[in-house]
């Protein structure tokens, strides 16, 4: 019999996982930088930070969701909706207002996902997978087109700059560092990791099972919220479509940072791993001139291997 691999998991923090991430975000710098010309440029760079954003964000949510043993299936559509609501608003409310209800609009689709699978019993994966419909189809409601933001104090979240490193990297940064204090400091985020590894267990100790998951999937709702926001002042436009397989790439995160789909077991910072991981994959393959939908087969080949290699 084949011995298994050593683990060190404390509080639902995987230490292995967060050195392989670490071990492989080395890895993947070296071999970018001595074959590739163009991956140490200052804008490829830059670029490279602005886009981990998104998927940063929509991971962190997902790996909060992922800990309480559900998922959540309907973050790429929250991206699209609130970022087009913002961008709507913004023609006619100060543009702190406009975000700002983009956000309270993923806390607000969170909030429901939370209480269908919490105070129902419904199944996380159905309950949304219906959402996914429902908010993409709002989103198509709300404008069928594009929207273009024209004041510019809404394209400067996207585009401002902290020295070498975009305001919106260093949201991001912010956002995984109360996270985890979160996760790991207090009893809601003890809880949270707790209810993933036993819920009876965690509900015989006195403690509120579905407050905490309705918790949960606010946060990953609160991050989609400011996902979209963020990504349509990044790019200068809204679209209804945006957002597809988002979903993909903070579960694919996830898995990658060590988290466990039963749920239990995973860290903000492997996940912030799995995030520069999957990241630099995608920005090698762009500098290679690979084709998108080569990277879909590959990210998808990502989480089959990584769950198999972590099967107990």
């Amino acid at each position: 019999m084949i011995a298994a691999t050593p683990r060190l998991v404390l509080r639902g923090r995987d230490f292995t996982a967060e050195a392989i991430s670490a071990a492989v975000v080395v890895l993947l710098v070296v071999v970018a930088a001595t074959t590739s010309d163009t991956f140490l440029t200052p804008a490829n760079l830059t670029n490279l930070l602005k886009q981990m954003v998104t998927t940063g964000l929509l991971a962190f949510g997902m790996l909060v969701v992922i800990l309480t043993g559900g998922i959540d299936l309907s973050v790429g559509s929250v991206v699209a909706f609130t970022g087009i609501l913002a961008a709507g608003l913004s023609a006619g409310l100060p543009i702190p207002v406009a975000m700002t209800v983009g956000v309270l609009a993923g806390i607000a689709f969170g909030l429901v996902n939370g209480a269908l699978v919490a105070r129902f019993g419904l199944a996380p994966f159905v309950v949304t997978l219906a959402s996914l419909t429902t908010i993409r189809g709002l989103a198509f409601v709300y404008s069928e087109v594009p929207i273009t933001p024209t004041d510019p104090a809404f394209l400067g979240l996207g585009s401002a700059m902290l020295g070498p490193v975009p305001l919106i990297t260093l949201i991001m940064a912010v956002v995984f560092l109360a996270g985890g204090v979160f996760l790991s400091r207090t009893p809601a985020g003890r809880s949270i990791i707790a209810i993933g590894g036993n819920a009876e267990t965690v509900r015989l100790a006195g403690i509120n099972v579905r407050k905490h998951v309705i918790l949960a999937y606010a946060i990953s709702g609160a991050c989609a919220g400011l996902a979209g926001v963020v990504l349509a002042s990044r790019v200068g436009i809204a679209q209804p479509s945006v957002g597809v397989a988002f979903e993909l790439d903070a579960i694919a995160a996830c898995v990658i940072g060590g988290a466990a789909l039963s749920g239990g077991r995973g860290s903000a910072r492997a996940t912030f791993g799995g995030v520069l991981v999957l990241v630099l994959i995608n920005n090698l393959l762009n500098l290679y001139g690979v084709q998108s939908f080569w990277q879909q087969v590959l990210k998808g080949l990502i989480i089959i291997v990584v769950i198999l290699v972590r099967r107990k």
